[in-house]
C-alpha cells in the first residue's frame, strides 16, 4: 500500500547552481546535503562507479521534498527533448502558489523564460473544487519543466471531478 509521495529526484548538471535556483528564486528551504557512493547506491540505480552529490530542498508551504542530484560519476547527458511538454515520461512538476502574477514577475526578474504569461484554465475543462485555476510553465537551469498553479478563491483544493 502506498502511503504518500516521499520525494522527487531531479538530476542536475551543477548542484550549486540548482540549489541557488530552487532556494533563492523559488523559495525552497535547504534541508540536507549528502554524498552518495558505494555498492549500496550502485545496486539501487543500476550504475557502476557512482558518486553523487545531493541536496534536499523542501517547499516553504510543505509537501514532498526535492532531491537535487549531481552525478559526479558516471556523468549523464542532457536530452533536449526532455524540455518539451509532449515528450513521453515524467514531464513536469507543479508548484502551488498564491500570487501567480507576482511569482511570474519574480522568475522573469531572475532571468527565467516562461513558456507564456499565466493562463487561466477555461471553465468547464476540468472542474476544481476551488473554482478557477491559472497555470504557467517554465524551465529550471537544467531544462526540467516546472509549472506554477494558482487556484481561485477558496484555495486549497486540487480535487478534480
Amino acid at each position: 500500500m502506498i502511503l504518500g509521495v516521499d520525494h522527487f529526484n531531479i538530476v542536475v548538471a551543477d548542484l550549486a547552481r540548482s540549489v541557488r535556483f530552487y532556494t533563492e528564486v523559488l523559495g525552497f528551504r535547504r534541508t540536507a546535503d549528502v554524498t552518495m557512493e558505494g555498492e549500496w547506491i550502485e545496486a539501487i540505480v543500476g550504475l557502476r562507479g557512482v558518486r553523487g552529490l545531493v541536496t534536499f530542498v523542501e517547499p516553504p508551504g510543505g509537501g514532498p521534498r526535492l532531491e537535487l542530484l549531481q552525478y559526479v560519476t558516471p556523468a549523464g547527458e542532457a536530452l533536449p527533448a526532455n524540455s518539451r511538454a509532449n515528450t513521453l515520461g515524467l514531464r513536469h512538476l507543479a508548484f502551488r502558489v498564491r500570487d501567480i502574477g507576482a511569482m511570474a514577475a519574480r522568475l522573469r526578474a531572475a532571468g527565467v523564460t516562461l513558456f507564456s504569461d499565466p493562463v487561466r484554465v477555461p471553465p468547464g475543462v476540468v472542474r476544481f473544487a476551488a473554482g478557477e485555476k491559472t497555470l504557467v510553465y517554465f524551465l529550471d537551469p537544467d531544462g526540467v519543466i516546472l509549472e506554477l498553479a494558482e487556484y481561485g478563491p477558496g484555495e486549497p483544493a486540487p480535487a478534480a471531478g
